[in-house]
């Protein structure tokens, strides 16, 4: 199975920092963002890794290379002007699934997480495997229901947040081109075909949105015990 990380935005609300860096080569911990991704899926098993950009994108080629130095194989999906996630992801399709295996790993380019990825395995009875979280106080109301077979719903009394990790299927992308906007809705039609299962994790998530959270994550990997 292959992985994407979704790099391609102008990381906007990170303003003035994204200027002239982009967003996954923003560091916490001493490491580029985008760093801190690929060594875990090196770890989880991971080989082949695509990721797409479009701001700036010439340096985050020119910070990863070939992957050779990560233990990855890397290939770029290069938008021009950015997509949508969605969008995004069918530009890629063809460089992430073949006629083995229609199931892809994918990451927003903006978290930090320790999920261990090793532990994602597709649903025999769907087209998307989501991991959701607690919710943060930047997003009180979550994104979705995570329900006790493990089905997930768009409402519900409970909603965690969507981490932006995920397996997904390019079954959920058929007739889709790549100006098909974002993610959510995608997510949401196979929702309602009840196509999407979850899995929670408990552990550690930031999403890295704004210069406050980038520098509070760095100061907690700077504290971590190696």
């Amino acid at each position: 199975m292959k992985a994407m990380i979704l790099a391609a935005g102008k990381g906007e609300r990170m303003r003035p920092l994204t200027l002239t860096t982009p967003k996954p080569l923003l560091t916490a911990g001493g490491k580029p963002l985008i760093v801190h991704h690929l060594e875990r899926l090196q770890t989880a098993g991971f080989h082949d890794v695509v990721i797409n950009h479009a701001w700036l994108g010439d340096q985050i080629e020119s910070a990863l290379g070939t992957g050779e130095d990560f233990g990855l194989s890397i290939q770029y999906s290069r938008e021009g002007e950015p997509l949508e996630t969605a969008g995004g992801i069918v530009r890629a399709l063809p460089q992430l699934t073949g006629a083995d295996c229609g199931w892809f790993l994918v990451i927003n380019g903006d978290i930090w997480c320790d999920f261990p990825l090793s532990d994602l395995k597709p649903p025999a009875d769907g087209d998307a495997l989501l991991v959701l979280t607690s919710n943060p106080a930047h997003h009180p109301g979550g994104d979705f229901q995570l329900h006790s077979d493990g089905t997930v719903t768009e409402d519900g009394p409970d909603k965690l947040t969507f981490t932006g990790i995920s397996l997904l299927h390019s079954r959920l992308f058929q007739g889709l081109d790549d100006q098909s906007g974002k993610l959510g809705p995608v997510l949401r039609q196979a929702m309602g075909d009840q196509r999407v299962r979850g899995v929670e994790h408990r552990g550690q998530w930031v999403d890295v949105g704004t210069p406050e959270r980038l520098q509070a994550l760095d100061q907690t990997l700077q504290h971590r015990k190696p």
